[in-house]
């Protein structure tokens, strides 16, 4: 199936160079070259990927990122003018799923849209997990809290099924940056603790009283809600 890409950048001539090199490998790009513009076609057009510049006219890349995620677990992945580390957290903070700095090599930017794709689309078998009021299945990659859906992004559902895949089982970062590749290990150390503070605010997690994820201090991160009996 052809995936659709939404680039949202106010440089053209690099919209329509992405778009002619996209087709190549099989994706479907559209572009919006305003923020508003690139938000109207998220809804009438329903992307599988989105690529963010950064600098953007009347709103920034880091607002429609947060935007976006107020209602749309769709994989971000952000183009920052320099690359500086400040920009890359703080796009990662705000629920962007990869970053790529300008300038940039088109194949590159290819690889990294088929490696947040493929792990968007990870083939698991039919899983449903519930832990009290927590649902997971992680076939559809959807998760509800009290009977509502939790708007989570890819990396945070990848942290979220692997934590509850062994319940009682610490998970040290390194472990959990696996589940999460494709980011920049050096450059991002701090993305599984961004990754894991955003997933807890989410669940209404308490640190200081956790119901689902402990951080258990030197080691990692360890599920420790309670798996109810008749969970598939």
């Amino acid at each position: 199936m052809e995936s659709t890409i939404l680039i949202i950048d106010d440089d053209e001539k690099l919209n329509q160079l992405l778009i002619d090199y996209l087709k190549d490998f099989g994706f479907k790009a559209i572009a919006a070259i305003h923020p508003a513009d690139g938000l109207q076609k998220l809804q009438s057009e329903s992307p599988d990927l989105i690529i963010l510049d950064v600098m953007l006219p009347d709103m920034n890349g880091f607002e429609v990122c947060k935007t976006i995620r107020r209602s749309h677990a769709v994989p971000i992945i952000m183009l920052t003018a320099r690359g500086e580390l400040t920009d890359r957290v703080a796009g990662l903070e705000l629920g962007a799923d990869d970053y790529l700095p300008k300038p940039f090599e088109p194949r590159e930017l290819v690889a990294r849209i088929q490696t947040v794709l493929r792990r968007s689309r990870q083939s698991l078998p039919e899983d449903t997990r519930r832990f009290g009021e927590l649902d997971i299945n992680t076939t559809r990659q959807i998760a509800r809290l009290d009977g509502q859906t939790i708007d989570l992004t890819t990396n945070e559902f990848i942290a979220l099924a692997l934590l509850t895949s062994h319940p009682g089982k610490v998970f040290d970062r390194d472990e959990i940056l696996q589940a999460l590749r494709g980011i920049d290990c050096d450059a991002f150390n701090r993305s599984v603790d961004i990754t894991m503070s955003r997933l807890r605010h989410k669940l209404a997690d308490d640190p200081k009283s956790p119901r689902f994820i402990k951080t258990v201090w030197g080691r990692g991160y360890v599920f420790i809600g309670a798996e109810n009996d008749n969970a598939a």
